[in-house]
């Protein structure tokens, strides 16, 4: 995230793992909250904001908005919605995506802390 003039395939690189990642964690904020026995429609959104509201995060509507940008961004051919979205991706996504790591970490997933550092 820290290189700013990327060419197109550090772009679609970037999306690929952009789209995975934005996936991979509201599915694991899924199991956590079944585990913790919550009860909620298992959508994507649906997730996020039960977390939210349960006080569990308070960056939600970034994770929202990575969701929706995901959408997008998968049916964007000439590359003109990444580049609408690179501000917001780096500016409030990637530190939500950040802070959902870190919460996990915090909650017992200790020993994974250097996977930030590399």
């Amino acid at each position: 995230m820290e290189q700013n003039d990327l060419n197109e395939l550090e772009r679609n690189g970037l999306i690929q793992r952009f789209e995975f990642t934005v996936d991979l964690s509201w599915k694991v904020l899924k199991d956590y909250l079944e585990e913790k026995g919550f009860v909620f429609k298992p959508s994507p959104k649906d997730t996020i904001r039960e977390a939210q509201q349960s006080g569990l995060i308070h960056f939600g509507q970034a994770l929202i908005d990575g969701l929706d940008i995901r959408n997008e961004l998968s049916h964007d051919y000439s590359g003109t919605k990444f580049e609408v979205s690179e501000e917001v991706l780096r500016n409030e996504i990637y530190p939500a995506l950040l802070m959902l790591y870190q919460f996990f970490i915090d909650e017992g997933g200790h020993g994974q802390q250097d996977l930030l550092d590399e």
